[in-house]
Formats: C-alpha cells, structure tokens, sequence
C-alpha cells in the first residue's frame, strides 16, 4: 500500500486525532499516548514533533491523512551511540505492509542522520505483531525483561529488539 513519510504539519491536526484516537493502538504505547486521543493531545503532538531539528518524529501519511507515526530517538549520556525507535499506525491499517516499510526507511534515516550504531524498539510481551514486524524488517531480539512495564493496572514483560549500524549497510 502507497503511504508517505513526511514532517507533522498543524494542519494534520484533525486526521492525526481521528487514527490516533482508538484504545487498541494507545493499550500497545507508553502513558504519554493517551486514550481518548483528543485534539488538545494532537496540538501537543505536533508541537512536539516539530520542534526537534533534524526531524526525529515523521507522519505515516496514507490517502491524504496522517494515518500513524514513526519516530527515532537518540539517547543520551553512555547510551550516546543508541536512538530508540517507536511507531504507530491506525487500526484500518494493521496488515497492509506500511510499518515494515516505515521502519526500513526511519532505520536507514537513523543511520544517515545521526552518529548512532543501534537503533532499539521496545514491546510489550503480548504485542507479537510488532515483533513479528521488527523480526521481519531486521531487528533481533536482544532482551526480554520480566515484569517492567506498567499499563492500565496490568504488569507486563518488556521485549527489546535493536538493529545494529555494520548489519544495515
């Protein structure tokens, strides 16, 4: 399926909280994901997103619409050589081939951009699509972490998966 990565813009406001706004995508993210998404959360998002030069944080854009988001961010301190990756992409679009792609282009972005090595994503234990789609785009499984997360009253294991610079190119 046809889809574009390009920088948020304000008026991806409206199309951004109408996939964003969906339980089964923000029960699969941090707490800084809420749900109900409204459109004050949007306008943060987009803030946000804007403000970090080079670009960190890309709009997944499917027919028009902002349907999802890609993100890749470097550490700091001793972890200066890592960036995490994160990434979400509406329901209506689950199984379409968008974020193995998405995740190809943002890992050879990563790479390109800033002085980083590895590029890592975090899962919960229970979300084995996005494992699956890490394993499939490349990322190896480096961790699993018992018990670490901590969503909605429920404790979760953590599973870290990373992709390291010399295999990508």
């Amino acid at each position: 399926m046809q889809f574009e990565l390009r920088p948020f813009q304000t008026t991806d406001l409206m199309s951004l909280v109408k996939h964003a706004n969906n339980y089964n995508i923000a029960k699969n993210l941090s707490n800084k994901f809420p749900f109900p998404y409204t459109q004050d959360d949007g306008i943060r998002f987009i803030n946000f997103a804007q403000s970090s030069t080079p670009n960190q944080i890309f709009a997944i854009v499917v027919n028009g619409e902002v349907a999802g988001s890609i993100g890749i961010h470097p550490q700091l301190d001793f972890y200066c050589k890592n960036a995490e990756m994160g990434y979400w992409i509406s329901e209506e679009y689950w199984g379409r081939g968008i974020v193995p792609e998405a995740i190809k282009l943002m890992v050879n972005y990563g790479f390109k951009t800033f002085d980083i090595t590895r590029i890592f994503a975090r899962t919960f234990d229970t979300n084995i699509k996005s494992q699956r789609v890490l394993e499939k785009t490349g990322f190896t499984l480096e961790a699993q972490l018992k018990e670490t997360f901590y969503k909605n009253g429920t404790v979760y294991d953590e599973v870290i998966y990373a992709i390291r610079k010399q295999a990508n190119l």
